[in-house]
């Protein structure tokens, strides 16, 4: 990654970077920062991971995904770069990603970027930036194969994000992830402050949940670490009209509902959500998930907001077999052969579920389940999903 930052002209060491990781929320905390900036007349680059449809989901820049032309000129630029590079050198998908993010906000001269990692931090792709600060947010187990076995394992990888001398505001975290992350921070010298309360309810947020309060929060620390100069009136603007695809957004006015939710510690925030917004009404659940994300213990908590279930496969090479899931209650439960023809049982059998039955249906279990729904609902093609 370093040798290929240095082929484009080091375009990371030209930004004013915010940098982000943690385990959930990481997306969330990405889109409410960058809001907050744009609000407050930064011109911003967002760089995310993974896209829910279009690749250039990953790199905005003001807001706007990057044009398709630049892309295609970045991409080309890139191949250029690497062709004599040997096999063993080659880039992977995600390092030319986050190049391609690096030049593409270099070249629109941005005033602040803001970074989430793809997996870890310590040797994350984007971890190759200088930055002006860094936030954690909740850390859970998740890719133990690469990042640890254990919860102080994975927040040690996390903390690599951090530098000496330069500030990261952390989200609550369990003990062992606390502990962790605090003897890290003292180890090189990085100022932490701890995130000790969710934004209060004077302040509107555009995502729904109790966990986005602390999201919010996170992010309106993280852009006051990183020194800039926010207006009130921004900071109201940014954090009422953050858009984020896949996070208990609403369909189908309001009948169909999505949220990337895609491990435990996600559903558990889920059920949270649900309960604030619909109380004891339950949902009629879709779910489809990743094998190595605990999918059983996924759906066993969703289990408590549902009236009814349909397990479906994931576009993913990674996708767990949905014959294999079982519920403990007396739940009505199907095992649907894809995802469009759950949601043509959910939908078509019912002739509107809103005026029939009353309970939206709800789609959850992986960001890659929600790009397919969202890919259906713009009438375009579902390809299987590995990145």
């Amino acid at each position: 990654m370093e040798q290929l930052l240095a082929e484009l002209g080091n375009p990371e060491k030209k930004l004013p970077i915010l940098h982000v990781a943690g385990t959930n929320g990481k997306g969330s905390v990405c889109a409410f920062t960058e809001s907050i900036l744009r609000s407050s007349g930064y011109k911003t680059g967002l760089y995310t991971s993974p896209h829910l449809v279009d690749f250039a989901e990953r790199i905005q820049i003001n807001g706007v995904q990057a044009e398709q032309s630049l892309i295609n000129e970045g991409i080309s630029r890139l191949r250029r770069l690497t062709s004599q590079w040997s096999a063993q050198d080659q880039p992977t998908y995600f390092e030319l990603a986050t190049a391609l993010a690096f030049d593409l906000f270099s070249q629109a001269a941005c005033d602040a970027v803001v970074l989430e990692t793809g997996l870890g931090g310590r040797l994350d792709a984007t971890n190759t930036s200088s930055k002006l600060a860094s936030a954690v947010t909740p850390i859970a187990m998740d890719h133990t194969e690469w990042l640890g076995a254990t919860l102080g394992e994975i927040a040690r990888e996390k903390a690599g994000i951090m530098r000496r001398g330069i500030p990261t505001v952390i989200a609550p975290q369990e003990e062992e992830a606390r502990e962790s992350l605090t003897s890290y921070a003292l180890s090189i010298g990085s100022p932490c402050q701890w995130i000790s309360q969710p934004l209060g309810n004077e302040l509107k947020i555009g995502l729904a949940g109790p966990h986005q309060r602390w999201n919010a929060a996170l992010a309106l620390a993280l852009t006051e670490a990183g020194g800039f100069v926010i207006p009130r009136n921004a900071v109201v603007s940014g954090l009422a009209n953050v858009v984020w695809p896949g996070r208990f957004q609403r369909l189908r006015g309001g009948s169909l509902i999505l949220d990337g939710a895609h491990n435990l510690h996600a559903a558990r925030s889920l059920v949270e959500t649900w309960k604030e917004q619909f109380g004891d009404s339950r949902c009629r659940l879709i779910f489809g998930a990743l094998a190595d994300k605990d999918p059983q213990s996924m759906l066993n908590e969703l289990e408590c907001i549902a009236s009814e279930i349909s397990v479906v496969p994931v576009c993913s090479s990674r996708g767990a077999d949905p014959g294999l899931f079982e519920v403990s209650s007396s739940i009505p439960f199907s095992v649907s052969g894809s995802l469009k023809e759950a949601l043509g049982e959910m939908f078509q059998v019912r002739d509107g579920i809103s005026a029939v039955s009353g309970r939206p249906v709800l789609v959850t279990g992986s960001l890659f389940l929600v790009g397919e729904v969202l890919a259906l609902e713009a009438g375009g093609l579902v390809a299987p999903r590995s990145q």
